[in-house]
């Protein structure tokens, strides 16, 4: 009884592993979670317009030796190459320009920058050699060819980066700064529009006709 009693007891440890094991695989080990907090890491208001202040985007991402893909008024986007040892790495960057729905400034920034990591990994290849009596068959020769596959990406979190990109976009915006013309009677939109429809134009009168000429009738006769 005694060898009957331990391998119940093994059987019971076995089990409540098993257990704890099946309990912690539907967790995962890693896990990201968004804060969503009220930090404005990510955004900045400015005065200038949103036009003037994408422009300043791209010429502070130009003279960081950024690549410029895609430069409009309201959005920018540009990327960056680096290089160590084996491994690439690549940060594309993105600024957003939207009107300012709060406040006195009327532009606020959204930037958002993504950072790519790539390694260098070598895969073999093999040559098939035809024989007439066997067919085709496949002979591994010693050569391999070199490719970046992605092994990583990640969203930049850090304040510092995004702060340096703010001041220099301050550097770059211009001294004068556009202002939206202000609403007029003729240019504020009505709440209840009206179909415009064309007025009716008098109709032209025909000439009338002049009077035919009567002939003088003679003077009577002295009585």
């Amino acid at each position: 009884m005694p060898g009957f009693r331990s391998t119940s007891a093994f059987l019971a440890v076995l089990a409540a592993g098993l257990t704890g094991c099946g309990m912690h695989r539907d967790i995962p080990d890693r896990a990201a979670f968004e804060a969503f907090d009220s930090s404005s890491t990510y955004s900045r208001s400015f005065d200038h317009s949103p036009a003037q202040t994408c422009e300043a985007a791209r010429r502070a991402l130009l003279s960081q030796g950024f690549v410029v893909g895609r430069a409009e008024a309201d959005i920018v986007e540009a990327r960056k190459y680096f290089q160590q040892d084996e491994s690439h790495e690549q940060v594309e960057f993105r600024a957003v320009c939207m009107p300012q729905l709060r406040g006195d400034q009327q532009t606020v920034v959204f930037v958002n920058a993504v950072q790519d990591r790539y390694a260098l990994r070598k895969s073999n290849t093999s040559a098939s050699l035809g024989v007439s009596a066997l067919g085709s068959v496949s002979l591994p020769i010693g050569s391999s060819e070199d490719s970046l596959v992605k092994v990583a990406s990640e969203t930049l979190q850090d304040d510092t980066f995004y702060k340096r990109f703010f001041a220099v976009l301050e550097r770059f915006l211009p001294e004068h700064v556009e202002r939206p013309a202000p609403r007029t009677a003729a240019t504020q939109p009505a709440l209840f529009p009206m179909p415009q429809y064309p007025q009716p134009q008098p109709a032209e009168l025909a000439p009338e006709p002049a009077p035919a000429a009567t002939e003088a009738l003679p003077a009577p006769p002295p009585l």
